[in-house]
This record gives structure tokens, sequence and C-alpha cells, in this order.
């Protein structure tokens, strides 16, 4: 193993670390659905949508479509399995209009999955275009999940308080783009590199707004829970 691959080898791990801190961030939400026996005001909707974002990641590190992407395919398997149990105590524990939602977005995103393997296998017989129609699948999505903060960080602006940002998660953020950013440039991958270029960006946003209304913030004696939803850090591992 050269120097080179040793390193993208370390980052990995590193990256699948952050990775997974990240994809487990929701947790405490979930446990407090099944504690509560009820989703309350929650929404199903980032779980849904990192399911898919999973997905075409597993597809895109497959060897078939894109070499040497082991790290890649192991953490979005694991965020995966993840995001499947959190939407199986959602569904459990929401109401039927709910449960609904979940069923027609899951299955809308199996047939688009579904569609997108079908085109590459028939399609394109080469890694280079494989890796290509696919990675622009992933790139779009993940930018997409990326800028779901863009509301959550206009309300910074509007209201001149960092209190329902996250700070550890805005840090995690930023560095798990970062970290797969490095990644990607260690040895060149486009797609990875474009969709944690923008989410590093996206992290090192939420980080100068925080440093900039940390101070205007209103202190409060009681301090409410803040639970954190997927919505706040919407994960786009190793993309």
């Amino acid at each position: 193993m050269t120097s080179a691959e040793t390193s993208r080898f370390i980052v990995g791990v590193v990256g699948d670390i952050i990775s997974f801190f990240l994809f487990a961030s929701p947790s405490p939400t979930i446990f407090r659905i099944y504690k509560n026996k009820s989703s309350e005001g929650f929404l199903p909707d980032p779980y849904c949508a990192t399911v898919l974002n999973c997905l075409l990641w597993i597809f895109y590190g497959l060897p078939f479509v894109t070499p040497d992407q082991a790290l890649v395919v192991v953490i979005n398997s694991i965020g995966l399995a993840l995001e499947l149990i959190y939407l199986t105590v959602f569904f459990i524990y929401t109401d039927s209009k709910r449960r609904c939602r979940i069923i027609i977005c899951l299955t809308t995103e199996v047939v688009f999955f579904a569609a997108i393997v079908l085109a590459t296998l028939l399609g394109f017989h080469i890694h280079h275009r494989r890796n290509m129609f696919v990675g622009l699948f992933c790139v779009i999505f993940g930018i997409i999940m990326y800028a779901s903060p863009l509301t959550k960080m206009w309300d910074v602006i509007r209201t001149k308080s960092v209190e329902y940002m996250p700070f550890w998660l805005s840090v995690a953020s930023f560095c798990n783009g970062a970290i797969w950013l490095t990644y990607a440039l260690i040895k060149f991958d486009l797609y990875i590199m474009i969709g944690n270029g923008v989410g590093a960006l996206f992290g090192l946003s939420q980080l100068i707004l925080y440093a900039c209304y940390y101070k205007s913030t209103p202190k409060k004696d009681d301090e409410k829970p803040s639970e954190v939803q997927l919505q706040n850090a919407p994960v786009r591992v190793a993309a």
C-alpha cells in the first residue's frame, strides 16, 4: 500500500467515524418517540430523504460502478440500517396520515433507485460512464440535503439567536464535509469532492453565524430541551 493509499484509508476511517455520529444524532429524538409512544410534532421526511441518499452512495461505491470505495459503502450501509430503524419506530408510533406518507415516500424512492440501477447496468458498460451517471445523482441529492439547513440559518439571521442551531452538530457537519473532501482530493473523486465541498461550506457558514449571533442569543434560566432531528444536519456521507 502506497503512502497516498494509506493516507486515504486513514482519512476515510476518520470520515466513517464522524459520519457514524452524524447518522446517530437523531437517536435522542427517536428514543423520545419510543418513550412517549408518540411522534409528537416530528416529521419523518428527513429520515426518508437520507434513505435515498444512502442507497445512492452505496450503489456508487460498489466495485462495478466505482472501484476502491469500500469505506463509502460501509458507512452508508450502516447509515441506511439506522435510518430504517428510525423509520420503523416512527411508523409504529405515528398517526395513519404519516404512516401513509412514509409508505408513499419509501415506495417512490425504491422505484426511483431501481430505475437508476437498471439504467446504469443496461445503459453503461464501462466504469467511467457508470461512475459519472450515478455520481451526478449523488451530487444533486447530496447538495439538496446539504442545503436544507438554509431555512434554519435564515431564522438565525432573522431572530439574531442561535438557540435552535446546535453548535456541536454544526461542528460535526463541517468536519464531516471537510474530512470527506480531503478523502476525495487524495485520490481525485469529482463527485465526492463536489458534494462534500458544498457541505463543508454550509457547515462553515453555520459556524460563522454561530460566532456572530451567540452573544445576542437570549439567555434563559430554564433551558428548553432541544431535540435534534436530521433536518438540523442532514447526513451526506462520503457524499
